[in-house]
């Protein structure tokens, strides 16, 4: 990615074919070319001009003109899942002969949700990079849900099993969401017995992913039981959530890693707890393809050993589950 950010101008003599396949890689990941341009590095206008040129040399169009959004003509589509294809087995060639010493190369781009990327997987990639002084990590926090076909990350940290069943997935630690509140709003408007008393209760919903927000689900494995629940307040920022809970104005539920602080200190208290919550355990989600580069492989391993000691340590939480 360095050489194509270094390569970036639509005339450059030193441009290889590869530069060409990683640049639309990127442009096919985007937004918007905008989105694009901040990615490689240079202008709007470098981008659309050496897009241009793309076009030309293969006489189809890529990218439909005039939308908001980018959007891939069917022609566009069937190149970048090729290119995608070519620079997958490029990497794994590159892996094939790199120095097996322990030192890894190249580039991974994590994604994370606001809240565990900010408070444990960070620090965790800090640590990784310091180890691999060779390897540039990227990491992206988003409070949208993934997009695994636009394949805009190396590994994904994703809190409960996602939807798209394409993904490889491993679990990274063990964790449950947990209904709770406030002891002043416990006070002022008791606590409920049962899932049933939850319909009569201010519940304070967190907006995320495209999953249906405002149905809370109880039970394990042995079956569940799910409550619509109803609320004055909702937000898509899991600190202004908690925020409110803390307020005292309603119950939220939310994950054990984000609220066990609060728990512990007493500042929330855990409502209903003798009915189980489906598990909603941390997973590293990444690209369901024959080779796993080292690099994504070691960082997987790495955050395996380490994610589940930090969640027990109760550190600070901050944002989305």
């Amino acid at each position: 990615m360095e050489n194509l950010r270094r390569s970036g101008q639509p005339g450059s003599k030193n441009r290889s074919p590869l530069d060409d396949l990683e640049f639309f890689q990127v442009v096919a990941s985007s937004e918007t070319l905008t989105a694009a341009s901040q990615e490689l590095g240079c202008s709007l206008p470098v981008v659309s001009k050496r897009l241009s040129a793309l076009e030309r040399r293969l006489d189809v169009r890529l990218v439909q003109r005039g939308a908001r959004r980018l959007v891939l003509t069917s022609e566009g589509e069937l190149y970048a899942a090729r290119v995608a294809t070519i620079l997958d087995q490029v990497r794994e060639l590159e892996d094939s002969i790199t120095d097996r010493s322990g030192g890894l190369r190249g580039s991974l781009t994590v994604e994370a949700t606001l809240g565990l990327g900010r408070t444990h997987i960070a620090p965790l990639l800090g640590e990784f990079a310091q180890a691999h002084p060779d390897l540039h990590v990227r990491l992206q926090t988003s409070a949208l849900p993934l997009r695994p076909h636009r394949r805009e990350f190396d590994v994904a940290v994703h809190v409960g099993a996602p939807l798209d069943s394409s993904l490889r997935m491993r679990r990274l630690a063990q964790n449950r969401r947990v209904p709770c509140a406030a002891p002043s709003y416990l006070a002022r408007h008791g606590t409920p017995t049962s899932i049933e008393d939850l319909a009569g209760h201010d519940c304070i919903v967190l907006r995320e992913n495209e999953s249906d927000f405002a149905l809370w689900r109880f039970g394990d494995t042995a079956g569940t039981r799910h409550i619509r629940v109803r609320g004055s307040l909702s937000s898509n920022d899991g600190d202004v959530v908690t925020g409110w809970a803390l307020e005292g104005r309603g119950i939220i539920m939310r994950s054990q890693w984000h609220v066990g602080p609060h728990l512990d200190r007493g500042e929330l208290v855990h409502v209903l707890p003798d009915v189980p919550t489906p598990a909603a355990d941390i997973y590293a989600l990444t690209e369901d393809d024959a080779h796993v580069p080292q690099r994504v492989s070691r960082l997987i391993d790495f955050l395996a050993a380490r994610l589940p000691r930090r969640v027990n340590q109760r550190h600070e939480p901050h944002g989305l589950t």
